[in-house]
């Protein structure tokens, strides 16, 4: 009688012990140790890539039930865009993100992508680059992981004086991102390069006569008190890229790194819409506020710049093409996703 009393006690701490094993092993799995990620960004907090990233760290931070937490650093105080992946890799950021264009020669096939390539918004163009870099993976990000990608509207010329032709445009300093200075040429502009963040300052100082890029900046950096003119005519995108520090990605648990999968595409979605419905705001908040005017170029004059903005993607396919890159591939998938979700 008293072995099957020991018997049934060693049985009962044995199964406690099990117990409380399968409690750790799903603690650790799950709502364990709490983990803080830093996340950098180059721009001020209300631009739109910096919405993006307080929305994803607030789902990533829901969805772990709290395990997750994000301290955001936009504005550059962690990181600037000229040393931002650079330092996801080397530990100072986890996250950070940053514009691919403004480091053209490490992103060829993007680069394609980032050419007019008549996007009828940023929710079409968001959703196709995302595609994009989830089947063509730049060679550049493979010491990184991936979280979110997606883009602006197409650009369009804003400038401080009227532009009806590409006559006004001889001469005119504007900012435009580095791999898409050929835009600028073709339209007989003098291209700027420099970060977004830097523009108000020179427009002020008279550095710049204006800029080609998305709508947004009327409002967000205030820049419709000196810009008034905006031509009714759409250009390139400029594609943002957050990547995570891999060792980082790889310390993660396998239930938090399914969240951040599951974001991916749905960073994509928002960003886009969000993106979208900010622009309509700027462009009414621009003309009611500041008397910034739209611009309707003549059919003719629009004639001219078909003629002379659709060859530059054309010849640099045929540049990767000779640089062995699948750049023709790439370009046909391009114009699939963008017929696929125009008509969604």
């Amino acid at each position: 009688m008293r072995k099957l009393r020991i018997l049934i006690v060693a049985m009962v701490f044995l199964m406690i012990v099990t117990m409380a094993g399968c409690g750790t092993n799903t603690e650790s799995s799950g709502s364990g140790k709490d983990i803080t990620l830093t996340y950098a960004f180059f721009a001020p907090e209300n631009s739109f890539p910096a919405v993006q990233m307080k929305k994803w760290a607030e789902e990533l931070s829901d969805r772990t039930n709290g395990q997750i937490q994000v301290d955001l650093f936009p504005g550059g105080t962690l990181l600037e865009a000229s040393n931002m992946f650079d330092g996801v890799k080397n530990g100072t950021a986890d996250i950070g993100m940053s514009a691919t264009s403004y480091e053209p020669a490490r992103f060829p096939l993007l680069t394609i992508s980032d050419l007019p390539s008549s996007y009828p918004n940023a929710s079409v163009a968001s959703r196709t680059v995302y595609d994009l870099i989830q089947e063509y993976p730049p060679e550049a990000f493979k010491d990184f992981k991936i979280i979110a990608a997606f883009t602006t509207e197409p650009a369009y010329v804003q400038t401080i004086d009227k532009v009806e032709n590409t006559e006004d445009l001889k001469g005119k300093n504007l900012r435009i991102a580095g791999s898409l200075s050929d835009i600028a040429k073709k339209l007989n502009a003098s291209p700027v390069a420099m970060s977004q963040s830097e523009v108000p300052e020179a427009i002020q100082t008279g550095v710049l006569d204006g800029y080609i890029t998305s709508r947004e900046v009327l409002k967000d950096f205030h820049l419709a008190e000196s810009i008034k003119y905006v031509v009714d005519y759409p250009l390139h995108v400029t594609t943002f890229v957050a990547v995570m520090n891999k060792d980082t990605w790889e310390s993660l648990p396998s239930d938090v790194q399914q969240v951040i999968d599951e974001l991916g595409s749905e960073m994509a979605i928002f960003t886009g819409e969000y993106h979208d419905q900010n622009i309509q705001e700027s462009l009414e908040w621009s003309k009611e506020e500041h008397g910034t005017e739209m611009i309707q170029l003549s059919p003719e004059e629009q004639e001219k710049w078909d003629q002379a903005i659709k060859p530059i993607q054309d010849e640099y396919v045929k540049k990767l093409e000779k640089e062995g890159l699948p750049a023709k591939e790439y370009r046909d998938r391009l114009y699939e996703l963008i017929e696929k979700y125009s008509s969604e």
